[in-house]
This record gives structure tokens, sequence and C-alpha cells, in this order.
């Protein structure tokens, strides 16, 4: 059932969606107006939601918040976000059913890990996803400045089925259509798919092809080393931990927003 707009409206933190698109029925992206105030670094998230059901002893409403990265860059008019849909999640089970010219709350407080700020200069930046963790680099990769400190640009996407690809796919092609980054995207970035479920050509985890080599040579680079590399990691529990073993296997330092390094995780989305 669509979320009932009439209290949200009353919120100073409301913003309107103009736009919802569908990929899978565990999948959906959608688009909200920008509020005036709003200043991010691309990479980064805010808290979105809805109002919650009512209490039924107090009869009191609260909000319901989650954190979303922002997947568009810090230039962008309007503000969007790439989401799962839980059949029985206390938010997506509402949020999977907005619609254009609906309310949902945005707390206009960004953070985040996945910033520019974060990581020294070098040649290559390397942006490891998985499902909806490809969000933040849907930020960053039409973001100038990750094409002004690297030279080579390389987005990793693992999911189980091809359709959860969908919107990777998409953003690749808006990237090098874009009118900022577009000619330099076309340059620099590199991207890499893969399945674990569904038969596709390019299949397995990305942290196995990485181990065995068969992902640096298929793109033809070298491997890791903490001078030409620069790494960003958003995914899984699993995801964030392998890949970060296998960094630091290579001798690249974590950094921070007040210690910039080599490569950073985002912890967020993980319990």
């Amino acid at each position: 059932m669509p979320q009932d707009t009439s209290q949200s409206q009353l919120l100073p933190d409301a913003q309107t969606v103009t736009e919802v698109q569908h990929y899978s029925d565990s999948l959906f992206r959608f688009r909200v107006t920008r509020p005036a105030s709003l200043r991010f670094r691309s990479g980064e998230f805010v808290m979105i939601g809805l109002m919650g059901d009512p209490n039924p002893e107090t009869g009191k409403i609260k909000p319901l918040l989650r954190a979303y990265s922002i997947a568009s860059p810090s230039w962008d008019e309007t503000l969007q976000f790439y989401s799962i849909k839980v059949e029985n999640g206390p938010l997506t089970s509402k949020l999977q059913h907005i619609k254009p010219n609906d309310q949902v709350i945005l707390r206009p407080k960004p953070v985040g890990t996945l910033v520019h700020d974060a990581l020294t200069t070098a040649k290559r930046i390397w942006f490891f996803s998985t499902g909806t963790g490809i969000a933040p680099f849907a930020s960053l990769l039409r973001e100038p400045e990750t094409y002004e400190r690297f030279e080579k640009v390389v987005l990793t996407h693992t999911c189980r089925d091809l359709a959860d690809l969908k919107f990777g796919e998409e953003l690749i092609h808006a990237t090098k259509n874009d009118i900022l980054v577009g000619e330099q995207a076309h340059k620099k970035l590199n991207y890499y798919p893969t399945t674990t479920r569904e038969k596709s050509n390019k299949m397995g985890r990305v942290t196995t092809l990485l181990e065995d080599g068969t992902l640096f040579k298929e793109l033809g680079v070298t491997n890791f080393n903490s001078i030409n590399d620069r790494a960003m990691v958003c995914g899984s529990m699993g995801l964030n931990t392998d890949i970060k073993r296998i960094l630091e296997k290579y001798g690249l330092k974590e950094g921070a927003n007040s210690d910039p390094g080599d490569y950073v995780v985002e912890k967020a989305f993980v319990g």
C-alpha cells in the first residue's frame, strides 16, 4: 500500500519524490528533491525514512529512518537513492511503494568514509561493490575530482543475478555520456561486473578473481601496490573483510577523513 504522506508533509525534513524505477522484485531506485541547505561530498550517505505505524498504546507516530548512500554527485540538483526491497522490512516494505509526488523524510546531515578526503592521490582508484553497495560509487563516478586525481578508475560490481547488474549498466552509460565527466570517463573508466549465481560472461566473487589474478589479467593491469593504488569498498561484511585483507597483503593502509590513507571501507550498512 502506498505511504500516506499526510504526516510527513508536516515534517521540516520532508522531500518530494520525483522519480521511481523498479528493477526487480528486490531492487529499485528513486529520486527526491534536494534540500536547499544540503551540502555533501560525493560518496556520503544520509538518513532516509517514512512515518511508521501508530503505537497501539499511545497512538504516537515515529519516523522509520535508515542510512542510504546518495547515488548522485554533489553537484546534482536532485538526490538519487538505490534500495533493496525487504518484504517484512520495517522501512523498505513501505518505501518500495512510493511514487512521484509522495514525500519521504531526509535528514540533511551527510556523513561517510567513502570520500576523496580520506585517500591520498595515486594512479588508480578501485571501487569494490556488491549489491546496493554500488550506490556511493554512482555518486563518485560522476564527480569530476575522481578523474582529476586518478589516471585509471575501476568499478567492480558483484551480484547474484544478471538483473541485479542493471543499475550498474545504466550508471556506466550515463557516466560516459555525462556532460561534465563523459570525456574523461571514456578514457579512464573500467567496469567489471560479475555474477555469483546466474550464468554470465564474468562469474565469481571479486575476491576470488583478485586472488587468482584473473581480474588483473583481464583488465591488463598490474597487481596492487601502495604507490599506485587506492581503493574504496562498500558491500557485504564478507566483501569488506576479504578486500581489506587482500589490500593490506599488498601493503595498502586504511585511511580516514582525519588521516588520509590508501583505502577506505564503508561500515555503516553492515551489522
